[in-house]
């Protein structure tokens, strides 16, 4: 049997549209954030130029009222940034993977229909809605729990602090739940997808050999899913990264510098911005901002390349099996 290829040439009007609507989206979204890291470069070398320390290696006072000689680096906020992130990644994952099992291998239709919406719903709430309830609800209750941590796990420089007076309030602890939360629904909705699309066959081969719930899911459904889970992980990390108002309600409510603690406090990229917005009037002011925010724009590049090679391997991986 000959199996022939579609020539290009023979092939209909329609499809000569589409192909060349689909290849011009492509190239126009790769022309956009191109220009746009492009633009962040050109507002950002103005201020860059009149910096008096290095910009990614300095952490000290963020200090631009004196144009002429500025000093701002982005150390700390690369820092907070990242920890916070990385702390709210490790709290929303594992919740993540159970809710998402439990609604494709052990809940009925008639109650996983409606906990799967009621869990998307969460990422319809406002940020700053999530920053207020953090704050002024979320935290005083966490208060008695990050002053036991402290105080049982307190040599751990992971749980220490130099103030436990605001230990649990506008903390990274704190912002760290609520970053969770946030990034929840996007974890699970990714990874409850995937593991819905684990072949059928598999799974009753599974069970016929008299595999049970638990063991179906580790033998079928986990390795079918994985790179599915990592993938939703990766875009909730890319979520956590540029979270904005939140960020800004909840590490502004104290001035206690990070310390790589879960106790401490500290500015990220975005709530940095945010909280600066006054400042742009002036293009040195701004561009020191912008230059901010162009590494912030870069860092969730390395996480895209990251998240892309991790599931490409892990791809690899079980079709090699």
């Amino acid at each position: 049997m000959t199996v022939t290829t579609p020539n290009p040439a023979n092939a209909s009007l329609g499809d000569r549209l589409f192909r060349g609507l689909s290849e011009g989206s492509g190239v126009l979204m790769v022309v956009l954030i191109g220009a746009i890291g492009v633009f962040l470069l050109w507002r950002a070398l103005p201020a860059l130029s009149r910096n008096q320390v290095n910009f990614f290696t300095y952490g000290g006072t963020w200090a631009t009222e004196d144009t002429s000689a500025m000093r701002f680096g982005i150390l700390d906020l690369l820092q907070v940034t990242v920890f916070v992130s990385l702390f709210a990644l490790v709290l929303a994952m594992p919740v993540a993977l159970g809710v998402a099992i439990f609604l494709t291998q052990y809940a009925p239709g008639r109650l996983s229909a409606p906990l799967s919406y009621l869990i998307d719903l969460l990422a319809a709430v406002p940020s700053i809605i999530y920053g207020v309830w953090g704050l002024y609800v979320l935290a005083p209750r966490l208060q008695p729990v990050a002053t036991w941590l402290n105080h049982n796990l307190g040599h751990c420089f992971l749980f220490a602090s130099g103030n436990t007076t605001v230990a649990g309030g506008g903390t990274i602890f704190t912002a760290g739940i609520v970053l969770a939360v946030m990034i929840l629904p996007i974890i699970t909705a990714v990874t409850r997808e995937v593991f819905a699309h684990t072949p059928q066959e598999q799974i009753e081969a599974a069970l016929a050999l008299g595999a049970t719930r638990w063991e179906v899911a580790k033998t079928t459904v986990l390795p079918f899913g994985r790179s599915g889970y990592i993938s939703g992980a990766m875009l909730g990390l890319g979520r956590a990264l540029g979270e904005t108002m939140a960020m800004l309600i909840i590490l502004r409510g104290t001035q206690e510098a990070f310390g790589w603690s879960i106790f401490d406090g500290g500015s990220t990229f975005a709530s940095k911005i945010a909280g600066a917005a006054s400042e742009f009037t002036d293009q040195y002011k701004a561009g020191a901002y912008i230059a901010a925010g162009l590494v912030l724009f870069l860092l969730t590049f390395v996480v895209d390349a990251l998240a892309r090679a991790a599931v490409t391997g892990t791809r690899s991986g079980r079709l090699s099996r």
